[in-house]
């Protein structure tokens, strides 16, 4: 398993657990208002979409684990997602009327995707890595 492969299991494993702790703190309701919505560890702004979201990036995390074409295209889709959404938290922090995504979910998601990005650019296949002998 190639490094690119093993972060995306531990991304994507992440984001299904958030998301199950997600659906504990908000059951199922669907405030958009990131100032009114629910709070996961008390910090983040989620609603039962929100959860759904992290659940369905987990999976394609667990999925695209599957091969290393699958996992780097995982990193780095995600990683660009993320900091899409950090910039749409600034301007609508309501996500649209759909998720909450100002507060602190703008920093959240600014260091997910940095962190899905790098991991997605640094991570070389096995057999691309140059080996030296000494």
């Amino acid at each position: 398993m190639t490094a690119a492969q093993r972060l995306s299991q531990i991304f994507g494993w992440a984001f299904v657990i958030v998301g199950l702790a997600g659906f504990a703190a908000t059951g199922t309701d669907m405030t958009a208002d990131h100032t009114l919505a629910p709070k996961l560890f008390g910090l983040f702004p989620v609603n039962a979409l929100h959860n759904v979201v992290h659940l369905v990036f987990g999976l394609c995390g667990i999925f695209g684990a599957r091969s290393y074409g699958g996992a780097r295209a995982y990193l780095l889709g995600a990683g660009l997602t993320y900091l899409v959404l950090a910039a749409l938290g600034y301007v609508a922090p309501n996500g649209l009327g759909l998720v909450p995504l100002g507060g602190n979910d703008i920093g959240l998601h600014l260091f997910l995707g940095l962190g899905l990005l790098l991991s997605g650019m640094v991570t070389a296949r096995r057999d691309d890595v140059v080996r030296t002998t000494v």
